[in-house]
């Protein structure tokens, strides 16, 4: 998110573009290219676990975004780029339509679509999908590359929103995305979770963020409370899936 808009911000100024259409161009390009670079980094140099090559990542466009930025806020986006995040329409908040929509689009997407299915059941079972004839790695390229399209796009909303490029953009909500998806139902062992329970998790954590702001908790408390959360949402999950485990063995059990 971070590396995407700062590069667009830096173009914009070195070039003196401010045609929007490119600028989002160049945006989404670079988003989708980082997390095209992580499925790679999975399927092609055999990285153990995603979250080696995603925390690599991470540091790396951090760093990115720091240096071709010089560490300095870039303002001055055309109307037409901060519309989305920070304009109403019957004062509804445009951001928040657009929220619905993508989630309205996701929903049919992983439900309805032959690939959505296929992605379901890579996570819950890679090696079963493989040889059921899926091609992992391509849907898995797919799946790195959608998800940094679409980290670049909610930096476009936050442009709007705060209406400069900083590269610490996006900064510790790494955390705020595993919290809602956990809480959402999804299950760190793949296969598992729906995105309107992702969709309720995000509202949670928002909640809960804006009831420590009321109550005038500091950021360093509120990165406490959401790392809590996360901790007891995935030993939930533990806890559910054993149970579910041992639930399938006796059902085999009395069968037999």
């Amino acid at each position: 998110l971070g590396l995407s808009i700062c590069t667009m911000a830096v173009v914009m100024e070195m070039f003196d573009i401010q045609n929007s259409a490119v600028l989002v161009i160049i945006c989404l390009s670079v988003g989708t290219f980082c997390g095209l670079l992580n499925g790679l980094m999975l399927t092609h140099l055999k990285i153990p676990h995603p979250f080696i090559s995603t925390l690599g990542m991470q540091n790396f466009a951090r760093g990115a975004a720091l240096i071709v930025t010089g560490a300095t806020p870039i303002i001055g986006f055309p109307a037409l780029i901060q519309v989305a995040g920070g304009k109403s329409i019957s004062g509804f908040p445009i951001s928040f339509i657009i929220v619905i929509i993508v989630f309205v689009i996701f929903h049919v997407f992983l439900n309805k679509t032959v690939l959505g299915r296929v992605i379901y059941s890579i996570g819950g079972n890679k090696e079963a999908a493989r040889l059921a004839g899926v091609n992992v790695n391509k849907v898995l390229l797919f799946v790195y590359s959608l998800a940094g399209f679409m980290a670049a796009f909610a930096g476009i909303i936050l442009i709007g929103r705060l209406g400069t490029a900083t590269p610490l953009a996006g900064k510790d909500y790494e955390l705020d995305a595993i919290a809602a998806c956990v809480i959402g139902g999804a299950s760190f062992n793949g296969g598992k979770g729906t995105i309107w329970g992702t969709l309720i998790g995000a509202l949670l954590i928002a909640v809960i963020r804006n009831g420590l702001n009321l109550l005038g908790a500091s950021s360093d408390l509120q990165l406490m409370v959401i790392g809590a959360v996360i901790v007891i949402a995935v030993f939930a999950d533990v806890v559910s899936l054993g149970y579910e485990t041992k639930m399938k063995r006796l059902a085999v059990a009395k069968q037999n």
